[in-house]
């Protein structure tokens, strides 16, 4: 790579919500040790296409650059992952850049999160907590749950999962796997625990864990390597537990 002087581009863009998306190439210089960040900054910088046009600038979200926020994710190479961890050295040129396609294309590789924030939302994924007075430091948690509610923790709402899952798509209501593992987190935490039928309820509804195929595809593409499908399968037994109880009343 380090004999190349330029990394070539191939990005989906979208000029606002309403437009078609549209491929453009660029010829980045190259400099050792970039991301696809660095990359995108060096298009904004000088935004010259590779048939050497002015063009406008490439327009896309980031904010931590750590893996942290997960803010810039994009499918990158046929592969949704994040940009400020994708280091240019491993990946196979021409580098193909787009959107998710599993949310609404605001413009270039910005998309809109919102139903997946509404799905967090109707799972109830809070600890409820008014705030207006101390209440101390609240009942411990078993160590050996404490261990895997903190991997589900490290999830950073990136939509990677819900990418890489067949069952999301525009013809299913399907919540997706990142908002049911956080009912697992929040049933087993001892506070949130007061609110576990109210989750359970949700989730067995339409769009639900029932819409889960068990592709396993959220795993794989996971950046923080949360044990997505280990949390389904914990779900499983909690509303089929559920069910019963609502058979017998």
């Amino acid at each position: 790579m380090e004999t190349n002087k330029y990394i070539h581009f191939i990005i989906t863009r979208q000029k606002d919500a309403q437009s078609s998306p549209y491929t453009e190439e660029f010829m980045v210089p190259y400099r050792s040790n970039m991301n696809i960040i660095s990359g995108l900054m060096e298009i904004q910088k000088n935004p010259v296409n590779a048939k050497g046009e002015k063009t406008t600038p490439v327009i896309w979200e980031s904010v931590c650059l750590e893996e942290v926020c997960g803010a810039c994710s994009m499918v990158i190479n046929g592969k949704p992952r994040q940009a400020c961890s994708s280091l240019i050295d491993q990946l196979e040129q021409p580098i193909h850049i787009a959107p998710l396609t599993s949310f609404p294309v605001m413009r270039d590789l910005v998309i809109d999160r919102s139903w997946m924030f509404n799905a967090l939302k109707r799972v109830k994924a809070w600890i409820p907590i008014d705030g207006t007075h101390d209440l101390g430091p609240g009942p411990r948690m078993p160590e050996k749950t404490r261990q895997w509610a903190y991997e589900i923790s490290k999830c950073m709402t990136c939509g990677c999962c819900l990418e890489a899952c067949p069952n999301v798509n525009e013809k299913s209501n399907f919540i997706g796997p990142a908002p049911l593992a956080q009912v697992r987190l929040f049933n087993e935490h001892p506070t949130g625990a007061m609110h576990k039928e109210e989750r359970l309820l949700a989730i067995m509804g339409e769009g639900g864990l029932t819409s889960c195929g068990n592709s396993q595809n959220c795993v794989e593409v996971c950046p923080k390597g949360i044990p997505l499908t280990t949390s389904l399968a914990a779900l499983n037994r909690q509303i089929t537990i559920q069910s019963i109880k609502n058979f017998f009343g």
